[in-house]
């Protein structure tokens, strides 16, 4: 993490900012920017890329990979029908 800091207070200090916001909302820091004035603490933030899983829903589920279903949900699951809106589906009757 890369915390830039302007004013005048200790690395403790900074290192108390730093876990305030990654603990408020639960995610990691990738650069803080602190400017102390007086009384007043402005805290500019970014927080760290969170890698995202696509969510697909299959036979009732909303899932992100199909990793950990048993064998009787995974046969469901290849026994299902299959649509698709392609060219062949959409000839004007």
């Amino acid at each position: 993490m890369n915390i830039k800091f302007t004013g005048n207070a200790g690395k403790a200090e900074q290192q108390l900012y730093a876990d305030y916001i990654e603990k408020k909302y639960n995610r990691k820091l990738e650069a803080l920017d602190i400017r102390l004035d007086g009384e007043y603490v402005d805290l500019d933030y970014k927080f760290a890329d969170v890698p995202f899983d696509r969510i697909r829903r299959i036979t009732g589920y909303l899932v992100g990979t199909m990793d950990n279903w048993n064998d009787a949900k995974s046969s469901e699951e290849s026994d299902r029908v299959k649509h698709s809106i392609g060219q062949d589906s959409m000839e004007v009757l």
